[in-house]
């Protein structure tokens, strides 16, 4: 799928509220088909298994399907995998081709945990979805949260590994998602503005406004990141019974306000520069649209922040 330029800047000049809100709309509609689709599975498992790269709007996806699902009377409990980090061993541990750990890696889950957790929901057992401390890189003592499954009730856990066969092919029955910002923008029959700078742009304006990290060390980080998705993630896509594209025609036109600024201070030296270079000759082709016109339910504010979903 692609967008068009010239649409976008009709519909962003003319009618940015109402542009927003066809766009947020038919993004529900796919929420909305991926909560109908869970239902007539739950039969069979009450795990759903969200997954997409990096940028993708994992989180607020699995909120928005729990939403849904509650629309219809079913209690709904979003997880986030990262709860189930381990503690990284920078030695034994994945590496990179440069010699780094691997955080991109399916070896930094605690898989077998998982797989003990998700038997015993299908079992109707209790567990305790552990904590994991980003800042010291290691798990909670004694903290946690209990879970267990009433009848009809459905667990969404989301994460990047969510699909990986080491844990969703140990649980077939379990309903499977895969999101991704997929679509490019194009400017007469020409690629401006590709799905992988959108998740660029969502992941370094996130990082840098709520996780306290620049945009150099974003940058740097976004090679593995995509050898991850590569080798990790992209090959588990068609295990999915649904796959949908999570990028709106208009978040361009809002994220370069955010973007923008933040790559025009990358130094000249910087191995991505050229690149950037690119990125901020693009934005500049977008009619801007104020932030104000966002809705919180929207998926962007995952990433520009005041939404209704927000975990910062």
């Amino acid at each position: 799928m692609a967008y068009l330029l010239t649409e976008i800047n009709r519909r962003a000049y003319v009618d940015p509220a109402g542009f927003i809100a066809q766009s947020d709309a038919d993004f529900q509609r796919h929420v909305d088909q991926a909560a109908e689709q869970i239902l007539l599975n739950r039969a069979r498992s009450p795990i759903v298994l969200l997954s997409g790269p990096s940028g993708s709007g994992k989180t607020t996806t699995a909120l928005k399907i729990e939403q849904a699902l509650e629309r219809h009377g079913v209690t709904t409990h979003a997880i986030a995998l990262d709860n189930y980090f381990q503690t990284p061993d920078l030695i034994n541990g994945p590496k990179t081709p440069e010699g780094g750990y691997d955080y991109e890696s399916p070896d930094c889950l605690d898989m077998e945990l998982l797989h003990q957790h998700f038997t015993a929901l299908e079992r109707g057992e209790q567990i305790i979805i552990p904590e994991y401390d980003f800042v010291r890189q290691r798990r909670r003592e004694g903290k946690g949260t209990l879970l267990k499954l009433e009848q009809d009730e459905i667990a969404v856990f989301e994460g990047i590994h969510a699909l990986n066969d080491n844990l969703a092919g140990r649980h077939p029955d379990a309903f499977k998602v895969y999101i991704s910002a997929r679509s490019n923008v194009l400017r007469l029959n020409q690629i401006i503005f590709k799905g992988t700078w959108m998740r660029l742009c969502r992941r370094a304006v996130r990082d840098y406004n709520f996780r306290g990290n620049s945009v150099e060390s974003t940058l740097a980080m976004w090679d593995n990141v995509r050898r991850g998705e590569k080798l990790y993630i992209s090959p588990f896509k068609d295990r999915a019974n649904l796959i949908f594209d999570s990028s709106l025609p208009y978040e361009v036109n809002v994220l370069r306000k955010y973007a923008e600024p933040l790559f025009q201070a990358i130094p000249r030296e910087n191995v991505r520069r050229r690149e950037i270079l690119n990125m901020i000759w693009a934005f500049d082709r977008f009619v801007p649209i104020k932030d104000e016109y966002v809705p919180r339910e929207s998926l962007i504010r995952e990433f520009i922040g005041g939404g209704q979903f927000d975990r910062h």
